[in-house]
């Protein structure tokens, strides 16, 4: 997706779908691609002025009741790693997740991608 903006999109309620996501942006300009993940989804567009109007226009709009934040996606920091973490009881947490790696670097960043499926952990040295 080259020359493609990532726009990231907090407070995602639970029950949007990557079709309300994607019909929301399309407003804008085309959508190359959309994932939604638990709380959070990302969204990639062509076009400097397509996307900032996207950003001006759709941050702190409501979706099922919660107020969206939409944002230019900031990259990973350099030097850390994205580790998936499978066959992980439904009962575990992110919070565990994270406590479990602290032991082992700077946990940047930790998501819970659904429930019951696996977690995603990302360490820094």
């Amino acid at each position: 997706m080259k020359d493609a903006l990532k726009i990231f999109i907090g407070n995602v309620d639970d029950r949007t779908t990557q079709e309300e996501v994607t019909e929301l942006f399309e407003q804008y300009g085309p959508v190359l691609s959309c994932a939604v993940m638990k709380q959070y989804a990302f969204v990639h567009m062509r076009g400097v002025d397509r996307v900032d109007k996207a950003i001006q226009e759709l941050n702190g709009r409501k979706l099922h009741g919660k107020k969206m934040v939409v944002e230019l996606s900031k990259p990973r920091p350099q030097n850390t790693w994205k580790i998936f973490v499978g066959n992980v009881s439904p009962a575990c947490d992110a919070s565990e997740l994270r406590s479990m790696f602290e032991a082992y670097g700077k946990v940047v960043e930790c998501d819970v991608v659904k429930a019951g499926l696996p977690l995603t952990a990302v360490t820094q040295n």
